[in-house]
């Protein structure tokens, strides 16, 4: 019995995600590897995470670093060998953490061989294993709307590209260099299949899935509509949640994972609604364990995700709210703010200038307490922020340098268009992670592949470990209490009002256990004020305010009553009933 791993073990787990590129480099030459990331597992031992993610080491180009992936079986000599990530992996279940793989199947790489072999001719055996189509009706292939349809890649630009030797056109969704595959073929489903059977016989213990909501496309590929401003079309409502995505997540739950137990799989799935991922979630459905949701991080996109808006008081953490009771009877939620396709969540939803260390641990206590599988991305329990990013030499990603382009070839002020980069930017989330203030923070003895954020000289993993009153040791007591309270992994939810819309406040109970949350997410010090029964079960009107045991503060000098007024960024963590 003591061997035997509960169905739902990841209710009680937390997931850290490792950018590789960006996390160890063990060899000089400016990218981090695999051996660099087995130098730093005491890190993830101490900190206490269950698993790893690892974003994708397979062989790739880099034209989108590393979700271009031309061979799902090797590991790219950028990142090591696949006797590397054996030894990885070993050293992490010597360690009792799992190891997540990143599955990309929405796309591959043109340089797959897959790719190779189907563009070489419209006669090839794999041509349909892609989505290939002539020009629209009336047109010259290559000419400015002649593309099938008018749809906008999210990397910019039409989804289309023209291929002069067989006189059609591909399927991209992101970059140019990611083809789509074809999952209406029965050849390209069963063959994505045996490659993740090969893994997981490996030893991998699961999969992150990339725009899993994305492989299935309506056959027929419409236009769709164009936005004011637009040149191209919004094509998401055929290929958002397919006619067929269900049954193929069914079928490779089938396929790949019956049978094999101690799994988890979490589904990346851009636009999903609530109804939808309760279908994604419901364990008789036999999909995945949760879903990635995007609600919470496109609050702050304006006309386009590099034209911010700012938040309203309130609008994050009614969001959040909206789905931890969304999902509360059926299905899971994976809880995040921040990873590689996100800015920075301290720089972003905090304020990393005036009270950069209270409001990262207010986030945090905010998240990892609610209903859901937490996810700290690499540099978040550090509180690492947005770089000081001022030109656009300094940036990297794609989507970004594409962007870019885009606005300042439109007529954008180039002041602006950096504006917008420097709030959002995914190359925020990518700058080398601090591990010390040594020159380059410790992650490379080279030049790194992209900038250190200059403030590693004090936001640093060296000055935080063992410090009492640092994020990184905030952040073990809240992952520790994940484990050692049924009632953060497996309590009910439900939102305390606090009087204001800036505190986010709420119970979570399981049997006679009960904690109360109670958050200030501004800048400003605000008075809670609790309804009645609130006040009844928590100390006012029942026995001296105060009386209940806190559990955790953000602001160890605050107090302790639950009903006293909340400094900026502050959060109190109530307990009774244990």
């Amino acid at each position: 019995m003591g061997n035997e791993i509960a169905p739902d073990w990841w209710k009680s787990a937390v997931v850290y995600q490792v950018y590789p590129r960006s996390f160890q480099d063990s060899d000089g030459d400016g990218v981090g590897d695999l051996r660099g990331i087995m130098q730093r597992l005491d890190h993830l031992e101490r900190l206490g995470v269950d698993v790893v993610w690892l974003s994708p080491v397979y062989r790739s180009p880099h034209a989108d670093n590393g979700y271009d992936i031309s061979d799902y079986r090797d590991i790219d000599p950028a990142f090591g060998t696949l006797a590397d990530f054996d030894e990885l992996l070993a050293a992490m279940h010597a360690r009792g953490m799992k190891l997540v793989m990143d599955l990309v199947v929405n796309h591959t790489s043109d340089e797959h061989a897959w790719f190779v072999e189907s563009r070489s001719s419209r006669e090839n055996p794999k041509r349909d294993w892609y989505w290939w189509r002539p020009p629209r009706e009336g047109t010259q292939g290559g000419d400015p709307g002649a593309e099938p349809t008018n749809w906008e890649s999210f990397f910019s630009g039409p989804t289309w590209e023209w291929d002069e030797a067989t006189g059609e056109y591909y399927l991209h969704l992101f970059d140019v260099k990611q083809p789509d595959l074809n999952w209406e073929n029965p050849e390209v489903r069963e063959a994505v299949y045996e490659m993740m059977r090969w893994w997981l016989d490996r030893g991998v213990d699961g999969f992150r899935m990339d725009v899993i909501n994305l492989i299935s496309k309506h056959p027929s590929l419409p236009d769709g509509p164009v936005r004011d401003g637009k040149r191209y079309g919004d094509g998401g409502a055929s290929y958002t949640n397919g006619p067929r995505l269900h049954e193929f997540l069914q079928e490779m739950h089938r396929e790949v994972f019956d049978g094999r137990d101690g799994l988890i799989t979490v589904g990346e799935t851009p636009g999903v609604t609530l109804d939808e991922a309760i279908l994604f979630t419901d364990p008789a459905r036999r999909e995945v364990d949760m879903v990635f949701q995007f609600e919470h991080v496109g609050l702050d996109h304006g006309i386009s995700k590099f034209r911010p808006r700012p938040l309203e008081p309130g609008e994050l953490a009614a969001s959040l709210v909206k789905w931890q009771e969304g999902l509360h009877d059926v299905g899971w939620n994976s809880l995040y703010l921040e990873n590689h396709d996100q800015a920075r969540s301290v720089s972003r939803f905090g304020d990393a200038d005036e009270h950069w260390y209270a409001s990262a641990t207010a986030l945090a206590t905010m998240l990892h307490l609610m209903r859901g599988t937490p996810y700290v991305y690499q540099g978040q329990e550090l509180g690492m922020t947005n770089a000081p990013f001022s030109v656009i030499d300094d940036y990297r990603d794609v989507e970004s340098l594409n962007a870019y382009a885009e606005e300042v070839a439109s007529g954008t002020a180039v002041a602006d268009a950096l504006y917008g980069l420097s709030l959002m930017s995914r190359d925020h989330a990518r700058t080398p992670m601090q591990w010390d203030a040594t020159t380059n923070a410790g992650f490379t003895s080279g030049t790194p592949w992209l900038a250190v954020n200059p403030n590693h000289d004090r936001i640093n993993a060296a000055v935080q470990l063992g410090d009492p009153g640092s994020v990184f040791e905030y952040y073990r007591q809240l992952i520790a209490l994940r484990h050692e309270r049924a009632v953060v992994a497996h309590g009910s939810f439900e939102r305390a009002d606090a009087g204001h819309p800036a505190i986010l406040a709420y119970e979570r109970v399981h049997g006679a256990e009960r904690l109360l949350v109670v958050v200030n997410l501004t800048s400003v010090e605000h008075d809670p004020v609790f309804a009645d029964e609130v006040a009844a079960r928590w100390g006012t009107g029942a026995g001296e305010p105060g009386d209940v045991p806190i559990l955790t503060n953000t602001i160890p000098d605050s107090p302790a009553p639950f009903d006293a007024p909340l400094a900026p960024w502050e959060a109190r963590v109530y307990a009774a009933g244990a």
